[in-house]
Order: C-alpha cells, then sequence, then structure tokens
C-alpha cells in the first residue's frame, strides 16, 4: 500500500470513528431522555463543560451556570426591576437597628433528596463560610456575629457593625444543605489543610433546591438536569411570575467553539446556544427564518486605566484630555457593529438606580477635530508644549509632535497593554485606535497586546505599566465594586484598585456608603463618588457590550429578557414547549 493510499485509509477510519462516536453520543442521550417526550427536553449548546459541581470551588463561568439551576439563595432579583425578591425567602428581611439583627423567615421547601430545607441550613452555610475562609464568599460573611435559628423557619443574622451588602450580597449567598457536606467537612478536619481538602472534593450528584436537578453527565460531551419535582416554587407566582419548570429535563451540549455551536442551532441540533454572539454572525442569524435573536444590555464594564502613581498619568490634566479623545460613536459603531452601549460612568445605565447620569463627561458631540482642539486647550492649559503643536496658527488640527510635560521634559513613549486580538477583538482594537487618537495629539502612545495572564502579572503583581485596557462581562448589582476599584487601602499587589487612585476624599464617602443602610442615602453617596471618579479619570470606561444570544423558534416560549440576557433562572423556571 502507497504512503497515499496508507493516509487515506488513516483518515477514513477517523471519520468512521467519529461518525460511531456521535451515534454513541445520540443514542446514550436517547436512552437518558426516554422516560420524557423529546419535545419536553430543551437543549442547550455550552462550549465548555462545568471544572466542578462542587459549590465552593465553583468559579469558573459553566460551573457557576449549571450550578445556579440547583443551588438556590434567599433573595434573587426582579427580571424587570432588579429589586431583590425573595425566593427561598417568604418575605423581605426585617432589620433592627438597635440589636443590628436581620430576621428571615423561610417558606416550606425540600431538598431534591426530599428533606426538609430549614434555618439549620441557612445557618450552617453561613457558618461555614465563616469558619474556613472560603474564597469568593467570605467578604460576604466576615462581618457577621452570629447566626440564630429560634425556629425551623426563621434565621436571625447579628452584624458586627453596618454593612449595606449584607442583604444584596450575602442573602444573594446560595444555600446548601448541611447533611450533604457535614461529612465532608468533619473528614476534612482530620487534614493537614481542611479548605484545600473542601475545594478538592468532587460532587457526583448535589442536593440542592433548585428547579433542576442533575440526572447524568458523560464528561465531554453533555449534562443532563431533569425537572426537581420538589423544587418550591413549582405552581407558584413569585413577583407576578407562575413558576414551573414546564420542560421535563435541560441536555446541555458540549461543542468547544461558537461557530460548531452556531452551526448546530441553525441545523437544529440545540434549541439555544448559552453565550453571547459576536456581531459578524447577526447578519446570518437574523435572515434565517428558525431563529429568534435576543438582545439585552449587560451589567458590564470595559476600560481603559491608568497608572496614577507615577508620571505621565499621575496628572489629572492628561488622563482628562485623554477622555475627550475617545471617540465613543465609534467604538459602538465601528467596533461593536452598533450591539453596545456607551458608557460615561463605572456604573452601566442598565443598572439604573445606581448609575448617575449627571457624571463629567468628555468630548460628547464634538467630531475628531473638535476633540483634538478641546484636549490640546486641557494640555496648554495645564502648562505642556509642543515641537509642533496639534494646533497650527491659523487654528487647523495638524499632526503634533515632540509633546512637553509642564516641567519641559519631553513626554516619553508609553504603551497601552491589551489583551491580543484572537482573545478579544474589541478591546485589542480600542488599544489601537486609542493609540491613533492619542498620536494625532502628539502623545507618543503604543498599543500593546500581550496574552491575558501576562498583562494582568504585569498590572496586578509587578504593577509596572503606564495603561491598560481590561473589562468585568458580569459586574455584581450592587455597586460596592465601586469602592473596591478606588479606594486607597486597595492599592496593593494583586489588589482591586489597579491604578494606584488615592483620594482621601473619595475613601471618606466610600467607607460610609459601605455602612450606610438606607437605599435612597446610600444611593446619594454612590452618584458623588461616580462624580468624584469621572472627574478625575483614574479609569475610563470605553464600552458595555449587549448580549446577543439566539434561540430556535417554535420550540419553547417562555423566554425572559432582563439585564444580562434570557439565558436566566427565571426563563427555565418558564419556559414552555410548544
Amino acid at each position: 500500500m502507497g504512503r497515499k493510499d496508507g493516509e487515506k485509509t488513516r483518515l477514513f477510519r477517523s471519520w468512521i470513528m467519529s461518525i460511531l462516536g456521535a451515534l454513541m453520543l445520540m443514542a446514550s442521550i436517547h436512552v437518558s431522555v426516554s422516560n420524557s417526550s423529546a419535545a419536553d427536553v430543551l437543549k442547550m449548546g455550552i462550549l465548555e463543560e462545568p471544572k466542578t459541581l462542587n459549590i465552593w470551588a465553583a468559579g469558573d463561568r459553566w460551573s457557576l451556570k449549571i450550578l445556579g439551576l440547583i443551588y438556590q439563595p434567599l433573595y434573587i432579583r426582579d427580571p424587570k426591576t432588579l429589586d431583590l425578591i425573595p425566593w427561598l425567602a417568604a418575605a423581605a428581611p426585617e432589620f433592627d437597628a438597635k440589636t443590628l439583627c436581620y430576621t428571615v423567615k423561610l417558606r416550606p421547601a425540600r431538598w431534591s433528596d426530599g428533606t426538609e430545607l430549614t434555618s439549620e441550613d441557612v445557618a450552617f452555610t453561613g457558618n461555614f463560610i465563616q469558619e474556613f475562609k472560603v474564597p469568593r464568599h467570605l467578604s460576604k460573611w466576615k462581618f457577621i456575629k452570629k447566626i440564630e435559628t429560634p425556629d425551623k423557619q426563621t434565621v436571625k443574622f447579628y452584624l458586627n457593625e453596618p454593612q449595606a451588602i449584607f442583604v444584596t450580597r450575602t442573602l444573594t449567598t446560595p444555600i446548601v444543605q448541611k447533611n450533604e457536606w457535614e461529612t465532608v467537612i468533619e473528614k476534612a478536619k482530620g487534614t493537614e489543610k481542611p479548605l484545600r481538602a473542601i475545594l478538592r472534593h468532587k460532587v457526583k450528584t448535589p442536593v440542592g433546591s433548585g428547579p433542576f436537578m442533575l440526572k447524568d453527565w458523560r464528561s465531554g460531551a453533555y449534562l443532563y438536569l431533569v425537572k426537581n419535582p420538589l423544587f418550591f416554587g413549582s405552581g407558584k407566582t413569585i413577583s407576578n411570575h407562575l413558576l414551573g419548570p414546564y420542560i421535563d429535563g435541560i441536555i446541555f451540549k458540549v461543542y468547544g467553539t461558537s461557530d460548531a455551536a452556531i452551526l448546530a442551532l441553525k441545523k437544529g441540533s440545540v434549541d439555544m446556544f448559552w453565550w453571547g454572539i459576536q456581531p459578524g454572525y447577526m447578519e446570518d442569524l437574523k435572515a434565517n427564518p428558525d431563529m429568534e435573536v435576543f438582545t439585552n444590555e449587560k451589567s458590564a464594564l470595559y476600560y481603559l486605566g491608568f497608572n496614577v502613581r507615577k508620571p505621565p498619568f499621575n496628572d489629572v490634566n492628561l488622563r482628562r484630555a485623554a477622555a475627550t479623545l475617545v471617540g465613543e460613536d465609534f467604538i459602538i459603531k465601528r467596533i461593536l457593529q452598533g450591539y453596545g452601549v456607551k458608557m460615561y460612568s463605572i456604573i452601566p445605565p442598565g443598572n439604573a438606580f445606581w448609575y448617575c447620569p449627571d457624571v463629567p463627561k468628555y468630548g460628547v458631540g464634538l467630531d475628531r477635530e473638535g476633540r483634538i482642539k478641546k484636549a490640546f486647550k486641557i494640555l496648554s492649559d495645564a502648562g505642556y508644549t509642543w515641537q509642533i503643536p496639534p494646533i497650527d496658527g491659523s487654528g487647523n488640527v495638524i499632526n503634533g509632535e515632540g509633546i512637553m510635560l509642564p516641567d519641559g521634559n519631553l513626554m516619553g513613549k508609553f504603551t497601552i497593554l491589551t489583551p491580543p486580538a484572537d482573545y478579544d477583538p474589541h478591546r485589542a482594537m480600542c488599544g489601537m485606535m486609542m493609540q491613533e487618537w492619542l498620536r494625532m495629539l502628539g502623545i507618543p502612545a503604543y498599543s500593546k497586546p500581550m496574552s491575558f495572564g501576562a498583562l494582568i502579572e504585569q498590572v496586578k503583581v509587578r504593577r509596572d505599566f503606564e495603561a491598560f485596557i481590561l473589562g468585568y462581562g458580569s459586574l455584581s448589582l450592587d455597586p460596592d465594586y465601586l469602592r473596591n476599584f478606588f479606594i486607597s487601602t486597595n492599592d496593593r499587589t494583586r489588589g482591586w484598585n489597579m491604578s494606584g487612585y488615592n483620594n482621601p476624599a473619595f475613601d471618606k464617602i466610600a467607607n460610609q456608603s459601605a455602612e450606610t443602610m438606607d437605599r435612597n442615602e446610600r444611593q446619594k453617596l454612590i452618584w458623588e463618588m461616580q462624580k468624584i471618579i469621572m472627574g478625575d479619570v483614574p479609569y475610563m470606561p470605553l464600552y458595555n457590550p449587549k448580549l446577543i444570544e439566539a434561540a430556535r423558534k417554535g420550540k419553547f416560549t417562555g423566554w425572559v429578557q432582563m439585564l444580562g440576557g434570557v439565558g436566566n433562572l427565571w426563563s427555565f423556571c418558564q419556559l414552555k414547549p410548544l
């Protein structure tokens, strides 16, 4: 047999094995759902499988997406108002200001194994987080003095000091079953590092209180969740929504790439792709009569950050001039192809209650020449000079060169660090455009893509940079992150204050906001914090991409649109097969 014939045989065998693998996968899925009508099972395309079903170790998006349908919190967000509403809780928490005590009453509920969900489970969850200092949760529980359980349906939380995030963050923590984790914890206590043992514990069948529970997981292929017949919300109207679930289960198929998942969606192999879709796919999807496309705002922030610890960006005038040059219309229309929201503050406008519309804005309504002229005036008034000014004697805009700092020294070249284009083309392109916009003013900027891990190392660990472009794709709806991003005490290695911003006036208001329990009073403080930050511009907001999602028409009805998209708990509790 010749070399070419051997290669053909190898490819043919590989093709046969692929076909057999696909047939075996479909057969296994068919067996798994044999007790349900295929029309009553929702098929979701996902990019990756969860890394873990251990709720305490889960940090990746896919683990959190799946576990969010199994484990439930006391309160969740209303899809329209975004207000917190009772979920496992029966009513709003009652607060006693004298004792700093919150009392929460529970709904009647059962775990998926049939046992009763009680106040002991809630107390166990909080005490466990505190005792073992569980990452990702401790900051929301460390200020609690004690938890009492007067009866099965009542939990009392006593705080050491007032904390605004208690209701919005602490009470939205997923509750676990005491019985499921007690043995695990006792065993871990006998090891050298108990927390590590707990985080490494493999959970095969999570015991939850949510609308779905795990039936089957074939690693690398799919997960199968079935309806939890004991879900506390079934048949109840919560926040004007009559809850099911009305579907028998959900199959999550793993595809690995967006191209493969969207192809499967178009062929009908899946009913929805549970991930944001790039604008480049939109024309094709909208032309397909079988597709239903959803577009929603996100609670996200993509921004350019400055290192304000050292020259040149320790000068607020240079930061304001740079902000004036940002073409927000260009970013939205050209880079995001229209699927984005302009950002003028650190808090997205979709988070309407906390968003301050009255912050300083730079260059709004000006064309490119107008922006350059305004930025030139800001810097000229601050003592900057040029070897060749960007505005000539006749007032015309030309290419500026050789910008000199107020001390007379020539401004050196500086770098804007960005993720690479294959990781995030939008951020990489924004870096290139910022480079060009700054150079028009004679500012020697250079955009430098680098691996995401190396970028984080440079900014958060080494703190050796001039500027960078990063983003948060899923910000909490509680705006306490505004304090964390800019309070001076977080200016440390691996700290949240990556720009090195230090403003005692901001710190005072930020700390006050963290302790203000009255929502309306706290709003005033949060608005003032936004005005301060956008006046000093340690971060320059660039954009907030819209979340594009797609599902097949004629299969299911009941998708609930909200900030963050249709792939939410409300949708899964209300979807009905057609």
